[in-house]
């Protein structure tokens, strides 16, 4: 009886903590790069983007909007009404949603690969996302932009491998 008592007091604590406020994530793949490695445990706080919208820096878990199914963890670059440039270098530039300022981003987290243009003007709840490792991720300069409704949540804490443990790992702000 006493153990049946503990299990329920278990489910009623665990289960809506699981449901509504964390999650484990495991990486797969080598395009977060350097930032998280392929493997790689982590625990998403999926409550912060029920509170407030995805911010320029933060690593987010979102579903991948060709298949929701599918879970993807990747960085948020352009803001919703921003147009995002990316030069022949690979550098990022932000115009704001009045065109009327362009920042770089300093991105030192970023494993550089020389690439093509691209510019896209996002909608007022799209998100442009990109991996850490530009060589090696797909993102939304293959796919475009990730729609607001897609966020699950955000890198909280890095629990494995034991040596790399971490809270609100890679997060980055410009």
């Amino acid at each position: 009886m006493e153990t049946f008592r503990f299990l329920l007091i278990a489910l009623v604590i665990v289960v809506p903590i699981r449901i509504f406020i964390a999650q484990p994530f495991i990486v797969s793949g080598a395009s977060m790069d350097p930032t998280f490695k392929d493997k790689q445990y982590l625990i998403v706080d999926e409550l912060s983007y029920h509170l407030n919208d995805p911010v320029r820096g933060d690593v987010a878990i979102f579903k991948y909007p060709k298949n929701p199914k599918q879970y993807f963890i990747k960085r948020v670059i352009g803001l919703p009404g921003e147009t995002v440039l990316i030069d022949n270098d690979g550098n990022v530039l932000i115009k704001d949603k009045d065109g009327e300022n362009i920042i770089e981003l300093e991105e030192s987290y970023v494993m550089y690969e020389k690439g093509g243009s691209l510019e896209r003007t996002l909608l007022m709840d799209e998100y442009f996302m990109m991996g850490d490792n530009r060589s090696g991720s797909f993102d939304s300069r293959s796919w475009g932009p990730v729609g607001r409704d897609l966020f699950v949540g955000k890198a909280f804490l890095r629990l494995f491998p034991l040596s790399s443990i971490d809270i609100l790992p890679g997060q980055f702000r410009q």
